[in-house]
């Protein structure tokens, strides 16, 4: 039972390493490292070592906003964010991949292993949240388009309800008859 609640946290902080950046799903570098149990610096390396095999949709670099704004997000102390001299290299799913590949410790293929299922447990959770999200946008355009008709049928109703102001001559109805008596 521990070992299963183990496996559970462990999953629940890799999934709190997963950021979203430019709309893609991403870890840092820094977080692999510590995952890895390697300096980032010695990561970095072995990417840059092997450029080839990480193109722009593997890994990118955080621009100026996306690197304040990530450490905005976070309380570190002055000395965390000291020791940062660059700024971070973002890693997708596929760049994720691809670093088992290059770092080929048994520990980083344990790690590319759990990685690798945390991103697909949260793709099926987005599938089966989607189909969710769909079905309430449904509902949500019933329930606008049925407003629309209630408030049309309020409107009628209080016309119809209200007094006729403009007094117009009626003529009587009824038979008319030639002769009076």
């Amino acid at each position: 039972m521990t070992a299963k609640l183990n496996i559970k946290k462990a999953d629940e902080m890799l999934m709190n390493k997963i950021l979203l950046i430019r709309g893609q799903k991403v870890m840092l570098d820094r977080d692999l490292a510590e995952m890895y149990v390697i300096e980032t610096r010695v990561l970095n390396q072995a990417v840059s070592r092997n450029k080839e095999r990480f193109p722009e949709d593997f890994m990118f670099q955080l621009n100026e906003d996306e690197f304040e704004n990530w450490k905005s997000q976070f309380v570190m102390s002055k000395s965390d964010f000291m020791s940062i001299r660059r700024k971070p290299y973002a890693f997708t799913e596929h760049g994720v991949l691809m670093l088992s590949s290059v770092l080929r410790s048994e520990t980083a293929i344990q790690v590319n292993i759990q990685i690798i299922r945390i991103f697909t447990k949260m793709r099926e959770m987005l599938m089966t949240n989607k189909d969710i999200l769909l079905k309430l946008e449904k509902m949500e355009n019933k329930l606008i388009d049925h407003d629309k008709r209630i408030q049309e049928i309020f409107f009628y109703l209080k016309k119809l309800l209200a007094p006729n102001t403009e007094k117009q001559e009626r003529k009587p109805i009824g038979f008319k008859t030639l002769n009076k008596i």
